[in-house]
């Protein structure tokens, strides 16, 4: 009897670690928001505490994306500078001061990794030779997190194409549409959306578009024009009930799709900023933020709405250039690029706490994630502060890989993934 008893508590352990577990397969996990909901992940890590493995990379600031025994990166080696050639941006005479590497020769790769031991399982070159257009001299070709739905995995390497692969690394098809970035590069994440991925390629105001391709087949499924300045954000799926809206940021307006047609729902006032920001979901809302070169933050009404109801609340404080904010629980948490952070109430806006600041200074690059009641902030030197959720600030711990992070953490099944400048960590307990 003592031998059932146990054998029923061990199977019920396995069966509660399964519901608990999940998987990361996009931009900021499951939601696109950085939250996750599991209970035994990691707070505690150091070179030499909690490092299950880490793995040697080739160069790319992708975020790791996580299905079951599987982890897929991007990455983007540069070579020689190739005679002739002339990025696009300097074609049409619209360079940027930090434009970098529009004449070299590029090697665009697609990687899969084991959880289990971080092993490289293949390594497909999507991409080699010189592209269409430069890239910001902070950035890289590879800046797109990659996404999944189990079955195949999108990596989206802007005017070098959109590529659909198979879990064993064999290539479904690809797609390649050549657009200008004004030399600054791609920053947009594909999403998935029942049968289809859908790209937000924001270019300038006659060129802009959001599109759905086939996940079968990359046959286009629909293609609407977008009168919008070019922009690096992702968008974001969000149910409001009877519909779900595909909510886009942008700098002259923020626009909600309807992502089975790409029919415009409703449109509102944009950021006016730079909009590389992903949009926060939660509280009937969606929050558009921005932090250069104003910041911007818009509180927005989901569904049908009265065009004068729809702004719930404004802010125009807190925020930074590139990383995403985040709303976790009641909260959102602003984060500006040296990590001062600003906690509002979500539903109305109101000040909670202002000047939050790390332990030491530092910079960040890659956005917050949350999971078990604390927000992890990872700066670009590698420190991950975790900040208690909640309407005080309070670090409760730093953690560090020692390696400088350019990317956002993926948390899945009991494992935190951090990509360093030149290795992939996982950490657990």
């Amino acid at each position: 009897m003592h031998r059932t008893v146990s054998i029923t508590f061990a199977l019920s352990l396995v069966l509660t670690a399964a519901l608990t577990a999940e998987n990361w397969p996009q931009w900021r996990g499951p939601q696109g928001q950085g939250i996750s909901t599991e209970q035994d992940l990691p707070t505690e890590w150091a070179p030499g505490k909690n490092i299950v493995w880490k793995t040697e990379l080739p160069h790319g600031y992708s975020s790791p994306i996580v299905w079951g025994d599987r982890i897929f990166l991007t990455s983007a080696i540069e070579g020689e500078a190739i005679p002739g050639v002339i990025p696009e941006s300097v074609r049409i005479k619209q360079p940027h001061p930090d434009s970098v590497a529009g004449d070299r020769k590029q090697t665009l790769k697609v990687l899969a990794l084991e959880t289990k031991t971080g092993k490289i399982l293949w390594e497909q070159t999507a991409y080699e030779g010189p592209v269409f257009d430069a890239r910001h001299r902070r950035s890289t070709f590879a800046g797109p997190t990659a996404t999944t739905d189990g079955k195949m995995v999108y990596a989206y390497f802007g005017p070098e194409g959109l590529y659909a692969y198979d879990f064993s690394g064999k290539l479904a098809w690809k797609i390649v549409e050549k657009f200008h970035t004004l030399g600054l590069g791609t920053g947009t994440s594909p999403v998935l959306f029942g049968n289809s991925v859908i790209i937000q390629r924001d270019q300038d105001e006659k060129t802009s578009v959001v599109v759905a391709y086939d996940k079968e087949t990359g046959k286009e499924l629909w293609k609407t024009p977008r009168a919008i300045q070019i922009s690096w954000s992702t968008p974001v799926l969000a149910n409001v009930g009877t519909r779900t809206e595909l909510v886009t940021n942008g700098t002259d307006n923020v626009i909600a799709y309807d992502p089975a047609t790409g029919r415009e729902l409703w449109k509102t006032k944009g950021v006016e900023s730079n909009a590389i920001h992903t949009p926060l979901v939660g509280k009937g809302l969606v929050i558009v933020t921005a932090g250069f070169p104003a910041k911007r933050i818009i509180a927005i009404r989901l569904g049908e709405q009265p065009e004068d109801k729809r702004i719930a609340w404004e802010f125009s404080k807190g925020t930074g250039y590139v990383l995403s904010n985040i709303l976790y629980g009641d909260y959102v948490y602003l984060s500006t690029d040296n990590g001062i952070v600003t906690c509002l109430e979500a539903e109305t806006g109101r000040v909670m706490y202002e000047g939050g600041r790390p332990p030491k200074p530092t910079n960040f690059m890659g956005s917050a994630v949350a999971y078990g009641g604390l927000v992890a902030m990872t700066s670009e030197d590698g420190d991950t502060f975790l900040l208690k959720a909640g309407p005080k600030h309070e670090i409760v711990r730093t953690n560090t890989i020692d390696e400088p992070v350019y990317s956002s953490l993926a948390l899945a099944n009991g494992r935190i993934y951090i990509r360093g400048e030149k290795h992939l960590y996982a950490v657990g307990n």
